[in-house]
């Protein structure tokens, strides 16, 4: 069964971050995107429950999308107006029905990373 989580570490602070809405959508084309979950972090920077986690996956093409300026503002951070980053989309190719797929974010208000953990 696939299995989609992420989690989200503020590097400007140096904690996890907390209460930060994650949306998840199945890219079906350039045009068309199916919005299929969504969550916020827990105080551990982590989504309680998968973003998805299902046995009728369906291979393609996937987008999570991180509200980070919402989350910056909340914590009185500095930026510009509008934020330099105000949300971050990340399109991530799934194939496996049998994976769990770790998406964290590593932010600040200037950058982010992103990898494929564990």
């Amino acid at each position: 069964m696939t299995k989609i989580t992420t989690h989200i570490l503020d590097l400007t602070h140096g904690c996890p971050a907390a209460f930060v809405k994650v949306d998840f959508y199945h890219i079906q084309s350039e045009s068309k995107r199916i919005k299929i979950s969504h969550g916020t972090t827990n105080e551990d920077g982590r989504l309680v429950t998968p973003l998805f986690s299902s046995e009728a996956f369906e291979s393609g093409d996937y987008e999570l999308l991180f509200h980070i300026g919402e989350y910056y503002k909340k914590q009185e951070v500095q930026t510009t107006n509008p934020p330099f980053l105000n949300q971050v989309s990340v399109r991530v190719g799934l194939s496996s029905e049998q994976e769990h797929y770790h998406v964290p974010l590593l932010v600040s208000p200037w950058g982010y990373q992103i990898y494929r953990g564990s």
